[in-house]
């Protein structure tokens, strides 16, 4: 499995979110910038993250974006399936018998136990989790 940039930027801008929530909503350029990721790329990742929930936006002089919920309710994953529609290692275990050996395949134990860990692992972390690696 191999994480894209939406996965990655996108993970920076809601830690970036997460440094500020509470406080008024982020414009996208500040994120941008102080993220280092392209300005036009951010926003279609925030418009992913709204729709499905994980960020609000703010119209107006003063707008910008924020978290829709506090930085210990949103996992990591949460954010990649966001972005990057899932996180798959391997068809077979997506797809009922994608490639007609499900049955006596003799590595679907090993992909499924390490699709497993990567989904325990990512859903076990929060923002707020990166948010205190800081603080250590």
């Amino acid at each position: 499995m191999k994480l894209s940039t939406r996965g990655r930027y996108g993970i920076h801008a809601m830690y970036d979110l997460a440094e500020n929530y509470g406080a008024q909503p982020r414009p996208i350029k500040l994120i941008a910038e102080k993220q280092g990721v392209p300005e036009a790329y951010l926003e279609q990742l925030i418009g992913v993250l709204r729709r499905e929930g994980l960020v609000t936006s703010v119209r107006g002089a003063q707008g910008g974006y924020m978290l829709s919920r506090p930085p210990r309710e949103i996992t990591v994953g949460a954010v990649l399936r966001a972005l990057e529609g899932g996180l798959s290692i391997i068809e077979c275990l997506d797809e009922e018998d994608a490639c007609g050996k499900s049955c006596d395949c003799p590595s679907r134990l090993v992909w499924k136990k390490l699709r497993d860990g990567v989904h325990e692992i990512v859903d076990g972390i929060t923002l707020e989790d990166m948010l205190r690696r800081d603080e250590e």
